[in-house]
């Protein structure tokens, strides 16, 4: 059990039989009435964010998830398969499981897969991942990096916001948190 005054950024507890990871949380303590814990909650299963406020003395089952390394293999009728690096164990996830992670994954990627019970809750991508233009509109001599953006669509099919000297072929940096232009790599 896990009492509210010890939450802490990153914490997994569980309530309504659900897995909620603690994003932000802040101890309230006001002049009159007694001190409350007001927090950011994210489902873990659904990605949902929602905020609550706790009574410091309550208590709560701490959730224990697992992470794995597995492997992006391939996708196959809507269906993603990963072979886990260590038993060679392949599972595979819908898009719905996936969630935003579809848009960043590229064959032979490492990823962590989150586990409760034994059974996939999620995916942990890296904060970055470096893919490839595939299709934009071609850069103009002279353009510079604080000029504009255009669109440019990435080898798995997600479309970024990118400085307007970026061309066909280039491998850039994108923070897969935000889906936003970080760098050229």
């Amino acid at each position: 059990m896990i009492s509210v005054s010890d939450i802490r950024n990153g914490a997994t507890i569980e309530i309504d039989n659900n897995v909620w990871q603690i994003v932000d949380f802040q101890h309230v303590k006001p002049g009159k009435g007694a001190a409350f814990v007001r927090t950011k909650m994210k489902n873990v299963k659904s990605g949902a964010v929602v905020e609550r406020t706790f009574n410091p003395n309550e208590k709560f089952p701490k959730a224990r998830i697992d992470t794995r390394q597995m492997q992006y293999l391939y996708e196959n009728d809507g269906l993603y398969n990963f072979m886990d690096n260590e038993t060679y164990d392949q599972s595979e996830l819908t898009a719905l499981q996936l969630g935003d992670a579809v848009k960043y994954l590229k064959e032979n990627m490492e990823i962590s897969i989150m586990f409760f019970q034994g059974n996939i809750i999620g995916v942990d991508l890296p904060v970055a991942v470096e893919l490839e233009v595939v299709e934009t509109d071609p850069g103009i001599r002279g353009d510079t990096a604080t000029g504009g953006t255009k669109p440019a669509k990435m080898e798995t099919g997600c479309v970024v916001r990118v400085p307007l000297f970026i061309n066909i072929g280039d491998v850039l940096r994108i923070d897969t948190r935000t889906g936003e232009y970080l760098e050229r790599a």
